[in-house]
């Protein structure tokens, strides 16, 4: 299993006076998780809504919370907190925080923290929508923008007053994905590629309710983007399944076979490389009916087409990947796809495998090189079968 792009980094994480408060938690535990050492500094008013024991006994580490306490382990422990720190993330972000820190005051031990360290910094809001609102506010984040610094969200949904609206904090998994792209673009091998990637399995319409597709679910592919994205490279993710966003990475939805084709030659001529990851539909209804075919038709006689072929229309100067979902005959057939569509290698699965089928977390591959080489791996995650990709394909950079 490889290393999350997080492990042994040192990640700083300040949480302030915010009913979101205890969603810091899960962010600090998933940080741990992957690896990361995490240090808190939290704000007198945080304290309020969750007590600093809490991230002590998750982090292992004694939090920073009060700026005048004479028995601190450190003598100037914002100042080691905030040398020390490969990240710093704000999560949740209160308005009060965001002013102080858009102006350089250290009026509290984050905005202390935030103003010591020399590491990219990342902070997520959390407040009424009416106080994200404000022209003060926007002012606010305005400023940190133009600093270069990174703002997560904030989310719509229902928040504290009871209203809805736009100011709740962004979720865990969009924190984490946010601080995994910040630090790739500064350490990845893959910073300065453009990489198209699609996903999911087309749908061809036969009517306006029913459609000619396949069991993909898109994980492959979504697997390979968020790899690409924590490496440093700039991902386009061409999907036809949603999925949800990935922070950092370009989304675009379509649906059928020629929506994506569209999309991938839009996309192409900036781009370093194509992974075809998606189970394009080999066909398509020669005529799509307007209305919804009535169930009174017993028997129904169907005249298929063939779609054009993606990967195949895509021209040289970029390095292409395609992936070939076989049942049988894997490397033969792998290998002739190889051929027919010139492309640089070739991922095959076996996708009648319990273990490593559609809808599966993970994935065992052969990947088929045009050189010859030949590469089995084992049973793997798909963000590693990602990876494994990626490390082939930084190769043909060179």
């Amino acid at each position: 299993m490889r290393e999350s792009l997080l492990h042994n980094k040192t990640i700083l994480l300040g949480v302030t006076g915010s009913i979101a408060s205890y969603k810091a938690v899960d962010i600090a535990s998933q940080l741990v998780k992957e690896g990361a050492n995490v240090t808190v500094a939290i704000t007198e008013a945080a304290t309020k809504f969750i007590t600093p024991f809490t991230f002590k006994t998750i982090t292992g580490n004694v939090p920073f919370y009060d700026m005048w306490d004479i028995n601190a382990p450190s003598r100037e422990m914002h100042i080691e907190l905030s040398h020390k720190a490969d990240l710093m993330i704000v999560a949740p972000a209160t308005a009060s925080t965001i002013a102080s820190i858009a102006y350089g005051l250290a009026d509290d031990s984050v905005a202390l923290c935030a103003l010591a360290s020399k590491a990219p910094l990342l902070i997520a809001p959390a407040m009424d929508h009416q106080m994200w609102s404000h022209s003060t506010t926007e002012s606010n984040v305005n400023k940190m923008i133009e600093k270069n610094i990174d703002i997560i969200g904030p989310e719509y949904g229902r928040l504290a007053s009871g209203e809805l609206g736009l100011g709740r904090l962004a979720s865990t998994m969009n924190i984490i994905g946010a601080a995994k792209h910040k630090l790739g673009k500064i350490s990845g091998d893959l910073v300065g590629c453009r990489i198209i990637v699609t996903a999911g399995g087309t749908r061809e319409p036969m009517d306006p309710v029913r459609y000619l597709g396949n069991r993909s679910s898109g994980k492959m592919g979504y697997a390979v983007a968020e790899a690409a994205r924590d490496r440093g490279a700039d991902v386009v993710l061409i999907s036809s399944v949603e999925r949800g966003a990935i922070n950092g990475v370009q989304l675009v939805n379509v649906e059928t076979t020629q929506d994506m084709m569209d999309e991938v030659h839009k996309q192409v001529n900036s781009a370093d490389a194509i992974i075809m990851a998606a189970a394009v539909s080999d066909f398509k209804f020669n005529r799509v009916q307007s209305t919804k075919i009535k169930s009174k038709h017993k028997d129904i006689n169907i005249h298929l087409m063939p779609n054009p072929d993606i990967i195949a229309s895509v021209g040289d100067g970029i390095v292409k990947v395609a992936f070939a979902a076989e049942l049988e005959n894997i490397i033969e057939h792998a290998t002739e796809k190889l051929q027919n569509k010139k492309v640089d290698f070739v991922v095959a699965n076996d996708v009648g495998s319990k273990e490593s089928g559609f809808n599966s977390d993970n994935n065992q591959v052969t990947i088929i090189q045009k050189n010859g080489n030949i590469d089995k791996l084992p049973l793997l995650s798909k963000i590693d079968v990602g990876h494994e990709i990626l490390d082939r394909l930084i190769n043909y950079f060179k």
